[in-house]
């Protein structure tokens, strides 16, 4: 128990009470397995991707969150000047608007993860010290919230609520939006609509800026290797891609700062491209990978149009 006394050293915690509590941590196999490397991997296919998250039932479920949140939303973007349709496309790629939080105890996961993590990994010894960090603000935040450290539930990876935050995530950037005097990311849809926006601000979101523009590929001109070098930063201008053999659309050529080519591999049939932006990047944040991004973005895009259309509707059969 010496990582227990060590902990609550770090955390100003008593010792017997965390030590109480890691001691009843239970490895969970499951999770050592899923993030154990494979031996092979499928082709990185975004038709694929985007089928299973871009689907009816997310999409109505978004419109029925949208319904029910309507002020609460246009005051986060207000506010924070995250579009809407940003904060809506996280929650339901998340966790559905929080049908699907997660169903790991928080304590198991995390201590699996900080004192078992696969020394398979090609970065196991920074990923278990990532989740020991994590474990510690799990164990912060459950004193600072009030919370059962033997009874919080999320992701196998230790995130938590609606918003799918990591415990320091939490303390860093989850704020009281409803103003009842706690942050609850598990009940309070207020205090997840306000925490993703106060998330996506602090780094840097910008008002009013696309995410990304379509693209034309010219293959006779086409420098992938440059193109890609910087993965998914904005790092080139309009012109330097233009250049490199990506044309932008009117909009995209005026587009005032740096892009980055997004490349969105389909398996077997040819990948797409689009030109992203620093709001693109951003996305990134919450999770570094160009398919969640580009399904964050288009599913709050498909739901914006729903709730749209519905809202029209609703007011032309409300017409005498």
């Amino acid at each position: 128990m010496s990582a227990a006394n060590a902990m609550a050293e770090r955390l100003h915690l008593r010792p017997a009470w965390v030590r109480g509590v890691i001691g009843k941590a239970q490895r969970l196999p499951g999770v050592v397995k899923a993030v154990t490397p494979g031996q092979a991997s499928a082709a990185r296919d975004w038709t694929l991707y985007r089928s299973r998250v871009i689907e009816p039932k997310r999409i109505q479920a978004g419109v029925r969150f949208w319904q029910l949140n309507a002020d609460t939303l246009a005051r986060a973007e207000r506010e924070t000047g995250v579009a809407a349709s940003a904060i809506v496309g996280i929650l339901g790629v998340e966790t559905i608007y929080g049908q699907r939080m997660g169903g790991y105890r928080t304590l198991d996961a995390l201590s699996t993860l900080a004192f078992d993590f696969p020394q398979a990994h090609p970065k196991a010894t920074q990923r278990a010290a990532y989740f020991l960090q994590e474990l510690e603000e799990f164990l912060r935040l459950c004193k600072a919230q009030g919370l059962d450290p033997l009874t919080v539930r999320g992701s196998y990876a230790g995130a938590l609520g609606l918003a799918q935050f990591m415990p320091s995530s939490w303390r860093q950037y989850a704020v009281d939006f409803d103003k009842d005097g706690r942050i609850d990311l598990f009940g309070s849809r207020a205090d997840a609509i306000g925490s993703v926006a106060n998330y996506l601000a602090a780094f840097h979101w910008k008002a009013g800026m696309p995410t990304h523009y379509p693209v034309q590929i010219d293959p006779q001109k086409l420098d992938l290797l440059a193109l890609l070098q910087n993965d998914i930063v904005p790092s080139l201008s309009p012109a330097a891609l233009l250049e490199k053999g990506v044309a932008l659309d009117a909009k995209g050529a005026q587009h005032p700062g740096l892009l980055a080519l997004i490349e969105l591999p389909n398996g077997a049939a040819p990948t797409q491209y689009v030109a992203g932006t620093d709001n693109f990047y951003t996305v990134t944040r919450y999770n570094w990978s160009s398919f969640y991004a580009m399904a964050v973005i288009e599913l709050g895009q498909e739901v914006q149009a729903a709730y749209e259309r519905e809202a029209a509707l609703r007011q032309s059969l409300a017409r005498p």
